[in-house]
């Protein structure tokens, strides 16, 4: 197919309507009808990326191969398609001015005036256009942030619209959007949706299809009503109720035939019937009956009276990847680092899990409770994951209390400790001096190798590995001897600059440190394999 196609997918009603999960839905039903497919979000935010914006505030930060620091959406983009996203999958507003501004202080734009319609939108179209190109896509999903009816979104709704109308049959748009069922009325209500696509409708913008969130499938009724009022056919009202598993959602499109209806627009037919294997997950993990129970120590769990599990969206794919994989569900728990500050006696909590896994994170807040709770799980021998600050919250408790290096710590929390087990990486140094902080972290993809006869190297069964990474902070290589003379292994280093990825301890049924995050990049069909051991390890505690 030589022309690509574009579909657009934006939301109505409510925020966290489910827009991300179900762009990557689509991108899996296309790919499995044998078609090539690249998903692109587009985030209506100044940001430049979402590295400076903090997850309680919009979920974990995605990182990608080429060290993209981007919307979680992405994450769901690569774990439902199994391929790498890149910087030029994820735009924001901020980029796309700070673009247009550098191609007119450059002179680029001939001496005309530079006008936010239509050089902004024009910008957006020439970065679609540019991914379809690129990755030679059959299909370009396009996710729209943010809901339809918000002034901040605008310009993107606006690019979609101009394009509609340059490739005419080349562009469908779905509108996700929320039907709520009030419990005091009990009956699935469908005017939010009505003026949700009214309002898309004011932008210029005609819905082909709305994929209809609610409690309960869309019954005929309510499908009449949405053509009738939405100016759809009743078929292109697509049920997308809640369900158990994200992992549902690509079948129940399949179901509802929307891969079919997408192609039959386009005028396309499907090359193939790859599903199966998808099918075959979504139905063993309604039928697991065996539990595994990982404790999550953190710290970004809480906005206002709700716990954001968002923050940590990749740990925990992750560890169901894992369970799943193994014949177990798993049961997560949310545990706040602090707590453990304020009453130490509440560690014996930690007792009660399979496993327990601190991920990572930023600043001094909450790091003390952390350290006692990697005390807790190596002395009384529970599987242990730590990722990024859980690896370096990791030696700097083994330097407290088997080293005895009394107030060893990291240099982010205490310039002036005594014994720096984890300090600053010198060009960090050099931008934290200069407030150079956006996109300056050490990120993205980096070789380490593996040091034979470790839990590492016969979980990954090989001895070089990549993995992503994002943090300013490493193991103090002054220390190190020192630290391996104590009894602490270090499993990976990275062979270009000789930087601890990995940590483990002997003697323990699983205590695993790791500088990156292997969480972005577990497969529902792939678990990763450090997790795939941790979660092991936890079904035997």
């Amino acid at each position: 197919m030589a022309t690509p196609r574009y579909i657009f997918v934006c939301g109505g009603v409510m925020s966290s309507v489910g827009k991300g999960v179900a762009t990557a839905s689509i991108g899996k039903i296309l790919q499995a009808r044998g078609y090539r497919v690249s998903l692109v979000k587009c985030d209506m935010y100044v940001n430049i990326d979402a590295g400076t914006i903090r997850p309680t505030e919009h979920g974990e930060v995605f990182v990608g191969e080429d060290g993209i620091e981007a919307d979680q959406d992405m994450g769901n983009y690569e774990r439902f398609t199994d391929q790498i996203s890149t910087a030029a999958h994820y735009l924001t507003t901020g980029q796309v001015y700070a673009e247009v501004i550098r191609r007119e202080r450059n002179l680029e734009y001939d001496g005309e005036d530079v006008e936010v319609v239509p050089d902004i939108p024009n910008e957006i179209i020439r970065r679609i256009e540019s991914v379809a190109k690129k990755d030679k896509s059959d299909f370009v999903v396009i996710e729209i942030g943010g809901t339809v009816g918000e002034y901040q979104n605008v310009l993107f709704l606006e690019a979609a619209r101009m394009m509609k109308s340059r490739h005419k049959i080349g562009v469908l748009f779905v509108l996700v959007s929320y039907l709520p069922i009030p419990g005091k009325v009990g009956e699935m209500k469908t005017k939010p949706t009505q003026y949700a696509a009214r309002t898309l409708n004011a932008t210029g913008i005609q819905a082909d299809f709305i994929l209809c969130r609610s409690e309960q499938p869309i019954d005929a009724k309510r499908r009449e009503k949405l053509a009738l009022f939405c100016n759809i056919e009743p078929e292109d009202a697509i049920a997308a109720p809640d369900v158990d598993s994200i992992y549902d959602i690509p079948v129940n499109f399949a179901k509802d035939k929307l891969d079919l209806k997408i192609l039959n627009k386009f005028g396309l037919k499907p090359k193939a019937d790859r599903l199966g294997e998808w099918v075959r997950l979504a139905r063993k993990i309604k039928s697991l009956k065996k539990t595994v129970s990982i404790g999550i120590v953190g710290k970004y769990f809480n906005t206002g009276d709700f716990t954001l599990s968002d923050s940590y969206l990749s740990v925990i794919e992750a560890i169901k990847h894992a369970a799943w994989h193994l014949g177990f569900q798993p049961h997560i728990s949310w545990l706040d680092a602090e707590e453990y500050e304020k009453d130490p006696k509440k560690l014996r909590r930690l007792s009660s899990f399979g496993g327990i896994i601190v991920p990572g994170g930023f600043g001094s807040r909450g790091v003390e409770g952390k350290i006692l709770a990697v005390e807790y799980v190596r002395k009384h021998n529970i599987p242990y994951l730590g990722l990024c600050y859980g690896l370096q919250m990791a030696v700097i408790e083994f330097a407290r209390n088997v080293c005895k290096m009394k107030g060893a710590n990291t240099t982010e929390v205490n310039p002036k400790t005594p014994y720096p087990v984890i300090d600053v990486m010198p060009e960090q140094l050099t931008n934290i001096k200069k407030k150079k902080m956006g996109a300056s972290m050490r990120l993205g993809a980096y070789p380490c190798e593996l040091r034979p006869g470790t839990i590492s190297r016969k979980a990954y069964g090989t001895t070089r590995i990549s993995e992503r990474h994002r943090h300013r902070y490493e193991v103090n290589n002054d220390y190190r001897k020192l630290l391996e003379s104590a009894g602490l292994t270090i499993a990976g280093v990275n062979p270009e600059r000789d930087l601890v990825e990995i940590i483990e301890l002997k003697n323990h049924p699983f205590f695993v440190g790791v500088q990156f995050h292997p969480e972005f990049k577990s497969r529902p069909l792939d678990p990763h394999p450090l997790f795939r051991e941790f979660v092991r390890a936890a079904t035997s505690h």
